[in-house]
């Protein structure tokens, strides 16, 4: 499967620079390069790739509010940051905007090629670059990693409603919550619903005992 990827950053020499990096492999292809974040929400609306590299600082709407959009729109896309930005508190606002991914601009390379394969999968990636930095607190360790949506979602899984019902609920549709909620587990790293509902119950997202 070859996997469609997004670019979205407003430097046009790094974003071809990235494209030639991502095309360099066969199972990747760049199908939209973009300049700014509102660009980046209604591309990715309109052609649904597998995944989205985003920059932060962008005109028209930032990346971090770029990613929200998406993450809320379109689900099953894999967002990736690559920022120039290494703070852990900007990774964490990163992945609660709905971000899977993070590498720093300064140590792309390979770790681009490697990011996207990983969050087009719905698996989290953190650089190398901004892995000891949050370490500590890993982005993808607790309840602070899940989007608003997520947030949403888990205490309707838990408390047993169906894909079916809880789409209905929100206005979504059911493949949607069903992404959500796989999405939601990776992050927390929990592999069966028990776990899930003792994670809920331990942070008062059920009534649940």
């Amino acid at each position: 499967m070859v996997i469609r990827v997004l670019l979205a950053d407003d430097h046009g020499v790094l974003r071809d620079g990235v494209q030639r990096l991502l095309e360099a492999n066969p199972d990747i292809k760049v199908v939209a390069t973009v300049g700014n974040g509102r660009e980046a929400v209604e591309k990715t609306a309109a052609l649904q790739p597998e995944a989205v590299v985003m920059d932060i600082s962008m005109p028209d709407m930032h990346g971090l509010e770029a990613t929200r959009r998406i993450a809320d729109r379109a689900p099953a896309t894999g967002i990736t940051i690559l920022s120039m930005h290494s703070s852990a508190e900007m990774v964490r606002e990163a992945f609660a905007a709905g971000a899977l991914g993070y590498v720093l601009k300064e140590s792309a390379g390979d770790e681009v090629v490697r990011a996207v394969r990983t969050v087009a999968a719905g698996r989290p990636f953190v650089g190398e670059g901004v892995a000891d930095k949050v370490r500590a607190e890993h982005p993808g360790s607790g309840i602070a990693s899940l989007t608003a949506r997520e947030r949403e979602i888990l205490p309707l899984i838990v408390n047993g409603k169906s894909n079916a019902e809880a789409a209905a609920m929100l206005g979504l549709s059911p493949r949607s919550v069903e992404t959500y909620r796989l999405r939601l587990m990776q992050k927390l790293g929990i592999q069966d619903l028990p776990t899930l509902v003792k994670f809920a119950i331990r942070h008062g997202m059920t009534t649940l005992e």
